[in-house]
Formats: structure tokens, C-alpha cells, sequence
């Protein structure tokens, strides 16, 4: 009982960080979570709510986020088949 007292604040930090972790993997390697990103900021577009150059440089970031999410991906796979084998 005491010993989970003690150790439930790093239990809580190790936690926040996995959290994190997984919020960030997903701003960077979920294609859908990308998709979602392009098609609102085409939508703040095509709307007038952002200038074109402001589009063409967020869109050419998350356009190489996205292959970089593919690449990924397809990387993860191949791991996945190899293991299989």
C-alpha cells in the first residue's frame, strides 16, 4: 500500500509522458489525422479565412508530413510481414 503511494506521482509522469508520446505520433505519422489537417486548411482557403501564401506554405508542411506518415507506414508493414516470415 505504501510503496504504491510512493511511486504513484512517477507512476503519473510516465503516464502524461506516454500520453504525449501518443499524441504526438499521431500529429505526425496518422495519415487520417494529416488528411483531416489538409482538408480543413483547404477549407480555411477556399473560405477567405487565410491569405494564399500563408495555404501554400501550411499545405506544403503537411504534404510532407504526409509522405513522411506513408514512408512510415510502409516501413511499419514490411516490419510487421518480416516478422511473420
Amino acid at each position: 500500500m505504501i510503496h504504491k503511494l510512493l511511486l504513484s506521482p512517477v507512476t503519473l509522469i510516465v503516464k502524461v509522458g506516454q500520453k504525449i508520446n501518443e499524441e504526438a505520433d499521431k500529429e505526425l505519422y496518422d495519415v487520417s489525422f494529416i488528411q483531416q489537417k489538409i482538408v480543413h486548411l483547404q477549407m480555411m482557403y477556399e473560405l477567405g479565412e487565410i491569405p494564399e501564401d500563408a495555404y501554400m506554405e501550411k499545405e506544403k508542411e503537411l504534404l510532407l508530413r504526409y509522405e513522411a506518415a506513408k514512408e512510415y507506414e510502409l516501413k511499419k508493414w514490411e516490419s510487421m510481414t518480416k516478422k511473420q516470415k
